[in-house]
């Protein structure tokens, strides 16, 4: 029988007039893998704070068991600024000593890059002080996770993490014999981490078994019985659920609360996003130029990113960038934008850069914008315009799209100045919507956002008609929203990834095992004995066969519709199957070609 670690009975916690946990009754014991969700501002931290018992509660209590190990991340480190890396993360273990501990190589290596930290000037002797709050908090995680303990709380410990940090994390948490409790809005870590999950609402804890799969499925069913009047977040969950049956490929176990109520929430759920549709339109808006390069260089400084880089945004493309820190992902952005915002005339230092007549560009930067304090957030939105066309016959006044975006009436007339982080995050976004675009870059769009607003933006984005191209380290974000992924690996050159991020850790896996750096030689210098020339022909080559296997796949997912469509009817379901495995053997085909025109890309 597994031993109970931490009991929290009947706690309550109230800030002001509002009761952020009213009653509540927990436990953890053994083994246990908690997640812990709910919208920013519901008592997510305030609760975990409560459990580590850096927080006391109103009324109720939290007790530990006897000798309790307990390892905590907060959202602020404590770190020493005067000393080392060495000091806070190693102590006084000589090098002989933690070198020889597979455990210290393995969080250093996950979490750095390598043991010698590169990316820290002064390696393990770099002191902390002059270093940025992502650092901090990577040193910070490290020297928790090099401990032994009985059990781990962490907040938002994915923040600051790239793609390949958050998998480390998730299979280093997995293979640790401590009971954990943690969170998060990456929804892909949840389902890789977590055994259960406590969804924070309003001063209630709701207990889950499963990961967030399971949860998004068990919470349908309790809302469905409850006949709850919360109408909007019934839909969002509706549209999540259809997806988490029907979309995202990486999902990695499958849900356990498939039950019948459930499949009937989502029968008559149609596709997330009708790519076809959508595409016609983006077509309409923006005719056959997006964003078209030839032969470009993109440089930060004196540093050269990308080199003879010949690739194009097409209408309604939706692109995932994903890359090692330092490969170029935000440069390229910025030369894009500069090139629309100049109407051409700002170019690249080398290369060409066209962008289409009508392209209307919206670009979410990492950097919040501030606006006036004083303003509200309505007036806010108002500023751009009072009402915008989503596309599909679909329009929105300014304070309907805030309600969607979480600002609910009473949070419409709040002041830009007393509204947190994540709100105004949500508020940039919003703004950016409001003005109409045909075209959305967004550079690390689900930082400070919760799940819930997270479901909002991605619902929003399955009907928007236009080209965009996403950077972000959530990889279920990235999968829920954009079609083609494709990555920097740090060798000057922008690959496509057919198989997404799995296809992208796994190229990163090989180049650490191997202990050799990317390739710093430009692209069409890749291949021994081709020319410029015919290397700027093969990536040619490959982006029409990238095109050929995107029109496969929409063709085959038609097909599967209409396979679905008429179970009952064998001989067209025959006739139908036939054409699948046809354009099946059409896209291997491709794929292989694919392959081959990639060694010289």
């Amino acid at each position: 029988m597994a031993v109970n670690l931490v009991n929290v009975e009947n706690v309550s916690k109230v800030y002001g007039t509002r009761a952020l946990l009213d009653g509540v009754s927990l436990g953890v014991s053994e083994g246990d893998r908690i997640g812990v969700v709910g919208r920013n501002g519901d008592g997510k931290t305030t609760l975990i704070r409560m459990l580590a018992r850096l927080e006391e509660a109103d009324t109720g209590r939290v007790t530990h068991s006897g000798g309790l190990r307990l390892g905590v991340l907060t959202q602020h480190d404590s770190l020493d600024p005067k000393a080392t890396i060495r000091h806070e993360v190693i102590g006084v273990m000589a090098d002989h000593e933690w070198a020889g501990s597979a455990k210290i190589r393995d969080v250093l290596t996950g979490l750095f890059g390598g043991l010698d930290l590169p990316g820290f000037e002064n390696g393990l002797d770099t002191v902390i002080g002059p270093l940025s709050g992502g650092e901090r908090r990577r040193i910070a995680l490290a020297k928790l996770l090099i401990e032994e303990q009985d059990l781990l709380v962490l907040d938002e410990p994915t923040n600051h993490l790239d793609v390949e940090g958050i998998a480390w994390l998730a299979g280093h948490l997995q293979n640790r014999r401590s009971a954990l409790v943690c969170v998060t809005h990456d929804r892909w870590f949840l389902d890789q981490v977590c055994t259960r999950m406590w969804d924070v609402q309003r001063g209630d804890v709701y207990e889950y078994e499963g990961g967030y799969s399971d949860y998004v499925f068990a919470r349908a069913e309790r809302e469905r019985i409850a006949a709850t009047e919360e109408v909007k977040r019934q839909n969002l969950v509706r549209k999540e659920l259809a997806w988490l049956r029907r979309g995202a490929p990486a999902r990695t176990s499958k849900p356990r609360f498939r039950i019948e109520a459930a499949n009937a929430l989502i029968a008559d759920v149609p596709e997330p996003r009708d790519s076809s549709e959508l595409m016609k339109f983006a077509n309409a808006r923006l005719g056959k130029t997006v964003f078209d390069l030839e032969d470009v260089t993109v440089t930060a400084g004196p540093k050269t990113l990308l080199q003879h880089l010949t690739w194009q945004l097409g209408p309604g493309d939706r692109v995932g960038l994903v890359g090692v820190n330092g490969a170029g992902k935000t440069s390229l952005l910025r030369a894009l934008a500069d090139a629309a915002v100049s109407q051409g005339e700002k170019q690249p230092p080398a290369g060409r850069i066209v962008v289409g007549k009508t392209v209307r560009l919206a670009y979410l930067s990492q950097d919040v914008t501030e606006l006036p304090a004083q303003l509200r957030v309505l007036e806010a939105v108002q500023q751009i315009r009072d009402r915008v066309d989503l596309g599909k016959g679909r329009e929105m006044s300014a304070g309907q799209l805030c309600e969607q975006f979480g600002f609910g009436k009473d949070k419409q007339w709040t002041p830009v100045g007393d509204l947190s982080g994540g709100e105004r995050r949500r508020l940039q976004l919003l703004r950016l919507l409001m003005d109409e675009p045909n075209v959305l870059f967004l550079d690390e769009p689900t930082n400070d956002l919760d799940i819930e607003t997270l479901t909002q933006l991605e619902d929003l984005l399955d009907g928007w008609p236009g080209s965009m191209v996403v950077i972000s380290h959530d990889r279920f974000f990235l999968e829920r929203t954009t079609d083609r992924t494709f990555a920097l690996l740090g060798d000057r050159a922008l690959r496509m990834l057919p198989r997404g991020i799995d296809e992208y850790l796994e190229r990163r896996r090989r180049m650490i095992e191997a202990a050799v750096p990317a390739p710093a030689a430009p692209a069409a210098q890749a291949a021994p004995g081709l020319s410029a020339a015919d290397a700027r022909a093969a990536k040619k080559e490959l982006q029409k066969v990238e095109r050929q296997i995107d029109k496969i796949a929409e063709k085959e997912a038609k097909l599967h519709a209409q396979i679905a469509e008429n179970a009952t009817d064998f001989a067209k379901v025959a006739k139908l199957d036939a054409e699948l495995r046809e354009l099946g053997g059409e896209r291997e085909e491709l794929e292989m070609r694919w392959l081959e025109l990639a060694e010289n890309a």
